[in-house]
């Protein structure tokens, strides 16, 4: 894809349509779908650009901003090519925070099969970020109002209700609280969050039918619960680290803690899963008896952990939810 004219736009629908084609065919490689194929289509139909007008990457002492009305040609056509990225995008900063992105593709992609979705089931989203994963689910299931999409931030709900009409999609797109749910449009058959907690609400719990299924980031990770009744879900880690922007209005996800390692080995206080445990144990290990279970148990993965929700009450564990390693969860 070579260069161009200076001052003239190359076919813009056809290198929209030749980055998705790159970006899908990434996906593939990676394995994402391989599980549930039918979330490829999905991924070929929904043009990504429609939901990243415009979005930061970093530069210098900052951000730049990238966008699809920039006067140059070739900026619009850099902003273009990053929006079919296998990458997260930055979309809302405030002071110099991230508020909102959209995430990487392949991992939405994971989450997406992991979510284990079927034809007529109702599916919450927490998190409306851009609209674009609520677009994937609509593609899915239909735009019959089986898909519902919650946020915080007014402004984010109605630029998300925006793309997602530019798109030819309109799910419910509803301003709120995302860790009390969308009780007014319950029960829902999967919830599905794209932003970290630091533990699991109930009312997701309480929402989701018997049967059905939350998929959620949680201490870097993402877990699973499969939900046995309105007030009881469990469930185990998926393998793969996850990074979200944490929910707002809700309690804040659990960090990654840098202080109080003394005793613990520098190679060991950098490991991705060590600082998995740290974070998804706070609270009920200090850093030393951290590690003395990491080592004496293997430096266990992501998947060996589990968490369970019970009558309000959150805890996660090792191996076991019975077993002698559990940890409380923040009410």
């Amino acid at each position: 894809m070579g260069g161009f004219a200076p001052g003239q736009d190359r076919d813009p629908d056809g290198l929209a349509a030749s980055a998705r084609a790159a970006l899908v065919r990434e996906i593939e490689l990676s394995g994402a779908w391989a599980g549930d194929p039918v979330w490829r289509a999905a991924f070929e139909a929904v043009p990504r650009h429609l939901f990243v007008p415009y979005y930061y990457v970093g530069a210098v002492g900052g951000y730049e901003r990238r966008w699809n009305g920039h006067p140059d040609p070739a900026a619009r056509e850099r902003w273009l090519r990053g929006a079919y990225a296998d990458t997260p995008l930055a979309t809302r900063l405030r002071d110099g925070e991230l508020l909102s992105s959209s995430s990487q593709p392949s991992l939405m992609a994971m989450m997406l099969v992991a979510l284990g979705v079927a034809d007529g089931d109702r599916v919450l989203e927490i998190g409306a970020g851009t609209g674009y994963n609520a677009a994937l689910l609509c593609h899915r299931l239909g735009d019959d109002g089986l898909v519902t999409t919650v946020d915080l931030d007014p402004e984010i709900t109605e630029s998300a209700r925006r793309h997602l009409a530019a798109a030819g999609f309109h799910p419910a797109v509803v301003t709120g609280d995302g860790a009390r749910g969308v009780p007014e449009r319950a029960p829902f058959d999967r919830v599905i969050a794209t932003c970290a907690l630091s533990a699991v609400p109930p009312a997701w719990v309480a929402q989701c039918r018997p049967g059905g299924r939350v998929l959620t980031p949680l201490a870097t990770g993402l877990v699973t619960l499969a939900v046995r009744d309105p007030r009881h879900a469990e469930g185990r880690f998926l393998e793969t680290p996850a990074y979200f922007v944490p929910l707002r209005g809700g309690e804040p996800a659990a960090g990654l803690p840098a202080p109080g390692l003394s005793g613990v080995p520098r190679w060991v206080r950098d490991d991705d899963l060590f600082r998995f445990l740290l974070a998804l144990s706070r609270g009920g290990l200090d850093p030393r008896e951290a590690y003395a279970l990491w080592e004496r148990e293997g430096a266990p993965r992501r998947e060996r952990y589990g968490v369970t929700v019970r009558d309000g009450r959150g805890w996660a564990w090792l191996d076991d939810p019975e077993g002698p390693y559990v940890w409380p969860l923040p009410v």
